[in-house]
Protein backbone atom coordinates (compact mmCIF):
# COMPACT_ATOMS: atom_id res chain seq x y z
CA UNK A 1 0.00 0.00 0.00
CA UNK A 2 1.18 3.55 -0.99
CA UNK A 3 1.88 6.10 1.56
CA UNK A 4 -0.51 8.74 1.82
CA UNK A 5 1.14 11.78 0.44
CA UNK A 6 -0.52 14.41 3.53
CA UNK A 7 1.06 11.78 5.85
CA UNK A 8 4.41 11.65 4.24
CA UNK A 9 4.43 15.87 4.31
CA UNK A 10 3.50 15.49 7.90
CA UNK A 11 6.02 13.04 8.33
CA UNK A 12 8.80 15.24 7.32
CA UNK A 13 7.82 18.51 9.28
CA UNK A 14 8.01 16.49 12.77
CA UNK A 15 11.81 16.16 14.58
CA UNK A 16 12.28 12.40 13.55
CA UNK A 17 11.61 13.00 9.78
CA UNK A 18 13.36 16.55 9.83
CA UNK A 19 16.45 14.20 11.19
CA UNK A 20 15.74 11.39 8.66
CA UNK A 21 15.80 13.55 5.46
CA UNK A 22 18.93 15.53 7.13
CA UNK A 23 20.73 11.94 7.51
CA UNK A 24 19.69 11.03 3.52
CA UNK A 25 20.65 14.13 1.80
CA UNK A 26 24.19 13.70 3.02
CA UNK A 27 24.10 10.63 0.87
CA UNK A 28 22.43 11.71 -2.03
CA UNK A 29 24.54 14.55 -2.05
CA UNK A 30 27.51 12.87 -1.95
CA UNK A 31 26.54 10.47 -4.43
CA UNK A 32 25.40 13.78 -6.87
CA UNK A 33 27.70 16.54 -5.31
CA UNK A 34 26.70 19.02 -8.66
CA UNK A 35 24.11 18.76 -10.74
CA UNK A 36 24.32 22.77 -11.89
CA UNK A 37 22.65 22.98 -15.47
CA UNK A 38 21.03 20.10 -15.56
CA UNK A 39 17.35 18.75 -15.72
CA UNK A 40 15.99 16.45 -12.30
CA UNK A 41 12.86 15.18 -12.05
CA UNK A 42 11.87 13.59 -8.69
CA UNK A 43 9.06 11.14 -8.13
CA UNK A 44 7.46 9.79 -5.14
CA UNK A 45 7.56 12.03 -2.13
CA UNK A 46 11.14 13.80 -2.89
CA UNK A 47 10.58 17.86 -2.17
CA UNK A 48 12.70 17.19 0.82
CA UNK A 49 15.67 15.81 -0.67
CA UNK A 50 15.08 17.87 -3.84
CA UNK A 51 16.44 20.76 -2.03
CA UNK A 52 19.92 20.11 -2.19
CA UNK A 53 19.67 20.47 -5.67
CA UNK A 54 16.96 23.20 -7.15
CA UNK A 55 19.17 26.50 -6.69
CA UNK A 56 21.57 25.10 -9.08
CA UNK A 57 19.52 22.60 -11.47
CA UNK A 58 18.29 24.55 -14.65
CA UNK A 59 14.99 22.54 -14.12
CA UNK A 60 13.91 20.86 -11.28
CA UNK A 61 9.85 19.06 -10.61
CA UNK A 62 8.46 17.01 -7.98
CA UNK A 63 6.54 14.48 -9.18
CA UNK A 64 3.85 12.95 -6.64
CA UNK A 65 2.37 9.17 -7.88
CA UNK A 66 -1.65 9.63 -8.53
CA UNK A 67 -1.79 6.97 -6.06
CA UNK A 68 -0.74 9.14 -3.25
CA UNK A 69 -2.82 12.09 -3.21
CA UNK A 70 -1.81 15.33 -4.05
CA UNK A 71 1.53 17.20 -2.40
CA UNK A 72 3.31 20.06 -3.57
CA UNK A 73 5.94 22.50 -2.99
CA UNK A 74 6.96 23.96 -0.06
CA UNK A 75 5.79 27.41 -0.18
CA UNK A 76 8.08 30.43 -1.99
CA UNK A 77 9.91 27.77 -4.32
CA UNK A 78 10.07 28.83 -7.76
CA UNK A 79 9.80 24.83 -8.87
CA UNK A 80 7.45 23.19 -10.13
CA UNK A 81 5.06 20.05 -8.94
CA UNK A 82 2.70 17.82 -10.37
CA UNK A 83 0.94 14.75 -10.31
CA UNK A 84 -0.14 11.62 -12.90
CA UNK A 85 -0.32 8.07 -13.24
CA UNK A 86 3.47 6.30 -12.55
CA UNK A 87 3.29 4.62 -15.69
CA UNK A 88 1.96 7.43 -17.84
CA UNK A 89 4.66 10.05 -16.92
CA UNK A 90 3.61 13.90 -18.75
CA UNK A 91 6.84 14.44 -20.26
CA UNK A 92 8.36 13.85 -23.73
CA UNK A 93 10.47 11.14 -24.32
CA UNK A 94 14.59 12.41 -23.14
CA UNK A 95 13.19 14.82 -21.07
CA UNK A 96 15.90 14.51 -18.28
CA UNK A 97 19.36 14.18 -16.69
CA UNK A 98 18.77 13.49 -13.35
CA UNK A 99 15.76 11.18 -11.82
CA UNK A 100 15.17 10.33 -8.13
CA UNK A 101 13.18 8.34 -6.62
CA UNK A 102 12.01 8.32 -2.88
CA UNK A 103 8.83 6.50 -1.60
CA UNK A 104 8.42 5.91 -5.37
CA UNK A 105 9.35 2.40 -6.32
CA UNK A 106 8.35 0.64 -3.58
CA UNK A 107 4.93 2.15 -3.78
CA UNK A 108 3.97 1.64 -7.41
CA UNK A 109 1.74 -0.35 -8.17
CA UNK A 110 3.82 -1.71 -11.08
CA UNK A 111 7.59 -1.27 -10.40
CA UNK A 112 8.46 -3.03 -13.86
CA UNK A 113 6.18 -0.32 -15.54
CA UNK A 114 7.24 2.58 -13.90
CA UNK A 115 10.55 2.25 -14.24
CA UNK A 116 9.71 1.86 -18.27
CA UNK A 117 8.23 5.33 -17.84
CA UNK A 118 11.75 6.49 -16.47
CA UNK A 119 13.44 4.66 -19.11
CA UNK A 120 12.24 6.56 -21.51
CA UNK A 121 11.90 9.81 -20.28
CA UNK A 122 15.59 9.76 -19.27
CA UNK A 123 18.31 10.89 -21.37
CA UNK A 124 20.51 8.26 -22.97
CA UNK A 125 23.34 9.64 -20.69
CA UNK A 126 21.33 10.27 -17.68
CA UNK A 127 21.35 8.67 -14.46
CA UNK A 128 18.63 7.74 -12.02
CA UNK A 129 19.01 7.25 -8.15
CA UNK A 130 16.84 4.72 -6.29
CA UNK A 131 16.30 5.09 -2.56
CA UNK A 132 13.86 1.82 -1.31
CA UNK A 133 13.28 0.12 2.36
CA UNK A 134 16.16 -2.29 3.06
CA UNK A 135 14.43 -5.79 3.73
CA UNK A 136 16.69 -6.32 6.57
CA UNK A 137 16.38 -2.87 8.04
CA UNK A 138 13.88 -1.65 10.95
CA UNK A 139 12.40 1.43 8.97
CA UNK A 140 10.67 -1.32 6.15
CA UNK A 141 8.48 -2.61 9.34
CA UNK A 142 7.52 0.88 11.04
CA UNK A 143 4.37 2.00 9.74
CA UNK A 144 4.70 5.22 11.33
CA UNK A 145 7.28 6.19 8.92
CA UNK A 146 6.50 6.46 4.88
CA UNK A 147 9.22 3.96 4.59
CA UNK A 148 7.21 1.45 6.74
CA UNK A 149 4.87 1.16 3.39
CA UNK A 150 4.71 -0.72 0.17
CA UNK A 151 7.40 -3.21 -0.97
CA UNK A 152 10.99 -3.34 0.49
CA UNK A 153 14.09 -4.78 -1.40
CA UNK A 154 17.03 -6.30 -1.00
CA UNK A 155 19.70 -4.81 -2.85
CA UNK A 156 19.64 -8.04 -5.15
CA UNK A 157 16.46 -7.75 -5.76
CA UNK A 158 16.27 -4.11 -6.81
CA UNK A 159 19.10 -4.75 -9.08
CA UNK A 160 17.49 -7.42 -11.05
CA UNK A 161 14.44 -5.50 -11.09
CA UNK A 162 16.08 -2.58 -12.62
CA UNK A 163 18.28 -4.76 -15.34
CA UNK A 164 14.80 -6.53 -16.13
CA UNK A 165 14.02 -2.47 -16.58
CA UNK A 166 16.97 -2.18 -19.03
CA UNK A 167 19.17 -0.34 -16.06
CA UNK A 168 22.73 -1.45 -14.90
CA UNK A 169 23.45 -0.58 -11.58
CA UNK A 170 26.58 1.36 -10.93
CA UNK A 171 26.93 2.28 -7.26
CA UNK A 172 24.94 0.86 -4.28
CA UNK A 173 25.06 3.26 -0.60
CA UNK A 174 22.79 3.12 2.43
CA UNK A 175 21.47 5.17 5.13
CA UNK A 176 19.04 5.32 8.14
CA UNK A 177 21.00 3.10 11.25
CA UNK A 178 19.15 5.21 13.43
CA UNK A 179 16.19 3.34 15.01
CA UNK A 180 12.66 5.08 13.19
CA UNK A 181 12.03 6.00 17.32
CA UNK A 182 10.79 9.73 18.26
CA UNK A 183 12.97 9.93 21.10
CA UNK A 184 14.86 13.14 21.47
CA UNK A 185 18.22 10.64 23.14
CA UNK A 186 17.72 9.14 19.47
CA UNK A 187 17.19 11.97 17.22
CA UNK A 188 20.15 13.66 18.72
CA UNK A 189 22.60 10.84 18.43
CA UNK A 190 21.80 10.16 15.00
CA UNK A 191 25.12 10.92 13.23
CA UNK A 192 26.99 8.76 15.91
CA UNK A 193 24.30 5.82 15.30
CA UNK A 194 25.23 6.49 11.49
CA UNK A 195 28.59 6.23 11.62
CA UNK A 196 28.88 3.37 13.77
CA UNK A 197 26.11 1.53 12.36
CA UNK A 198 27.89 1.90 8.60
CA UNK A 199 31.19 0.38 9.97
CA UNK A 200 29.34 -2.58 12.34
CA UNK A 201 26.17 -3.39 10.85
CA UNK A 202 25.70 -2.31 7.34
CA UNK A 203 23.21 -4.44 6.11
CA UNK A 204 21.21 -3.06 8.88
CA UNK A 205 20.41 0.03 7.32
CA UNK A 206 17.13 1.13 7.08
CA UNK A 207 17.43 2.42 3.28
CA UNK A 208 19.30 1.02 0.10
CA UNK A 209 20.48 3.10 -2.79
CA UNK A 210 21.39 2.67 -5.88
CA UNK A 211 22.55 4.67 -8.97
CA UNK A 212 21.84 3.16 -12.50
CA UNK A 213 22.50 4.37 -16.10
CA UNK A 214 19.99 3.06 -18.88
CA UNK A 215 21.32 0.25 -20.67
CA UNK A 216 20.90 2.24 -24.02
CA UNK A 217 22.13 -0.64 -26.27
CA UNK A 218 18.84 -2.96 -25.17
CA UNK A 219 15.81 -2.02 -26.86
CA UNK A 220 12.41 -1.59 -25.25
CA UNK A 221 9.34 -3.42 -25.95
CA UNK A 222 6.42 -1.61 -27.54
CA UNK A 223 3.37 -2.54 -24.78
CA UNK A 224 0.70 -4.50 -26.64
CA UNK A 225 -1.78 -2.02 -25.74
CA UNK A 226 -0.46 0.72 -27.90
CA UNK A 227 0.58 -1.45 -30.77
CA UNK A 228 -3.78 -2.94 -30.87
CA UNK A 229 -4.30 1.08 -30.86
CA UNK A 230 -2.20 1.90 -33.72
CA UNK A 231 -3.33 -1.16 -35.50
CA UNK A 232 -6.78 -0.07 -34.89
CA UNK A 233 -6.06 3.40 -36.05
CA UNK A 234 -4.80 2.28 -39.04
CA UNK A 235 -7.65 0.09 -40.25
CA UNK A 236 -10.14 2.84 -39.73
Amino acid sequence: MAADAQATAAFYTSARGAVTARLLRERLSAIWPNLRGESLLGIGHTAPYLRVWREHARRCIALTPAQMGAARWPSGSPNLSCSSEEDALPFPDLSFDRILLVHGLESAESARRMLREVWRVLKDDGRVLIVTPNRTGMWAYWESTPFGHGHPYSVRQLDFLLASGLFRAERHDAALWMPPMKMRLVLRAAPLIERAGRRLVPALAGVTIVEAVKDVYAGMPVRAVVRRQLILAEAV
